[in-house]
């Protein structure tokens, strides 16, 4: 069989079922033959600017038909597309494209202020609209995907959050997608199926899923900005069938009136993941949609997905209702294990550990960041996600938290997403965080920073009683703190670096 290649989709569609529509955004839509012609003319303008091997197209915009056009443009010249979080500075997008070495950037309209300090000798900058349609209206020779493209040639570049320190690129590969492309399996789909891409394309959960889509034929709905009631509308119209979404994003379309009296028929799968959700919100959204639920769980450095917690483990009622709070188990492709983390030794069941992943999805590491690369990467391929968790005896993976995440209290280790579980719970808590805080008796304690549901006030006093019955002495928060709203990244991640320093001094605390 021959290796994979990410120009296969476009190419196998184009050939088989070219009328198709492939993506849908914005005022613009395409049939696979349309996505594959216009790839194949971009490949040849890649060429022109000297964007090849190793090269780089660097794009920074919203979600949007033209971020594919350029993906299997560069991946037939062995060159990869990187594109950026729409969340960063000016200066840290600048810095970033410069990072990448990007011999082209593609800005959307929204970003076309930045185009005169993107730009660097050897490098051409264009803005989708007239100026990227006479750039693409002016290339009429094709180029065919290369003969001597290697499988583990980079094809996406994500740079990871840089929530802590500066952002690295996460190199993706055709070897690494190829693997990934096996989960549409375990979602439904079909070359009827409509996808609805809301995360942004700069975050796995969006690139890696509408990926996942275009391999099966699928059309590709690509949402620009996540407003909750458009968002309904959208999958409702649409006849969307499956769909990725982060749990706040989830919270917050349960929270729009009327959400679950709308028709979800058509609805095949919800995929969610990227972030801890808590009971509460997933019995929310059962209630909701009423279509199967798969958790999925993974990271950048995967390629996305490698656990899935199973349709029929979603069972808030049921006598294995605790699955809920796992992130399933490993895709038969996927080796996974638990290690101490004080001397790398593998974790019996139900003890708390490092999650360590195996597989063909793993990344060959970060861009031109060696050091990194080797202490993600050991020797023999595991790759040390630094999250912490736990196997259960019959191989379910039970999330407790980022290692650094991990709240050390007196002498007892605390995971946050255990306690923000029981917060959570309270009716009128409408989302939590836990994080630690300085204390002068036991190094830390525990703060809960909550924000109330709408039509509800919370006591702080009130909510301390109350998780007192419901939650060991030493997990208890010693401290609430209600807030509007939590701070997040563009995946849906709450921020709690920047929670904590908010809290550093007494006063805080």
């Amino acid at each position: 069989m021959a290796p994979f290649r990410l120009t296969d989709i476009v190419r196998d569609h184009a050939r088989d079922r070219g009328d198709v529509t492939a993506l849908t955004g914005g005022d613009r839509s395409v049939t696979y033959a349309e996505l594959e012609e216009r790839s194949a003319r971009i490949a040849t303008g890649l060429r022109e600017l000297g964007v090849g091997e190793g090269g780089r197209v660097v794009w920074i915009g919203k979600n949007a038909v033209e971020f594919f056009e350029l993906l299997f443009a560069a991946a037939a010249v062995r060159a990869a597309v990187a594109p950026l979080n729409l969340r960063l500075t000016p200066a840290e997008l600048i810095d970033l494209a410069d990072d990448a070495e990007a011999g082209l950037v593609v800005l959307g309209p929204d970003f076309a202020g930045l185009r005169e300090q993107l730009a660097r000798p050897g490098r051409r900058v264009l803005v989708v609209g007239d100026d990227y349609e006479g750039w693409v209206d002016g290339l009429t020779d094709r180029t065919e995907p290369t003969s001597d493209s290697a499988s583990e040639d980079a094809v996406l570049q994500l740079y990871t959050s840089g929530t802590t320190g500066r952002a690295k690129g996460v190199l993706l590969s055709h070897d690494n997608f190829g693997s990934l492309l096996s989960v549409g399996g375990h979602w439904s789909f079909d070359d009827e199926s409509v996808g609805m891409v809301a995360m942004p394309l700069f975050h796995i959960g969006g690139s890696g899923f509408a990926l996942v889509c275009l391999a099966f034929g699928a059309r590709v709905v690509l949402v620009a900005d996540i407003v909750p009631d458009q968002l309904l509308d959208t999958m409702e119209r649409e006849g969307i069938t499956n769909a990725f979404l982060v749990p706040a994003v989830l919270q917050f379309l349960c929270q729009v009136p009327g959400a679950a009296d709308r028709d979800w028929s058509k609805l095949r799968a919800v995929a969610y993941g990227a972030s801890p959700i808590t009971g509460a919100v997933l019995n929310r959204v059962l209630e909701t949609f009423r279509v199967p639920l798969f958790q999925v769980y993974g990271s950048t450095e995967t390629t996305g997905a490698i656990t899935q917690l199973e349709p029929e483990d979603h069972d808030p009622d049921g006598p294995r209702a605790h699955l809920m709070r796992s992130a399933g188990r490993a895709y038969p492709w996927v080796e996974l294990k638990v290690v101490d983390t004080a001397d790398d030794k593998d974790q019996p069941a139900n003890e708390v550990g490092e999650i360590w992943i195996r597989s063909a999805q793993v990344t060959a590491g970060y861009w031109q960041r060696p050091e990194e690369t080797a202490k993600a990467l050991t020797a023999d391929g595991w790759f040390r996600t630094g999250d912490g968790g736990y196997l259960d005896d019959e191989g379910y993976l039970f999330l407790t938290d980022r290692i650094k995440d991990m709240i050390v209290t007196g002498a007892e280790n605390v995971y946050p997403i255990e306690v923000e579980n029981v917060v959570a719970q309270h009716p009128a808590v409408a989302d939590v965080a836990v994080i630690g805080v300085p204390d002068d008796r036991w190094g830390e304690t525990v703060k809960a920073v909550v924000v109330a549901a709408e039509g509800h006030s919370i006591d702080p006093d009130e909510l301390l009683a109350w998780t007192k019955e419901r939650i060991a002495g030493f997990k208890r928060p010693r401290s609430v703190e209600i807030v509007g709203e939590l701070p997040r990244n563009a995946s849906g991640k709450i921020l709690k670096k920047d929670l904590r320093a908010r809290y550093v001094t007494p006063d805080g605390g």
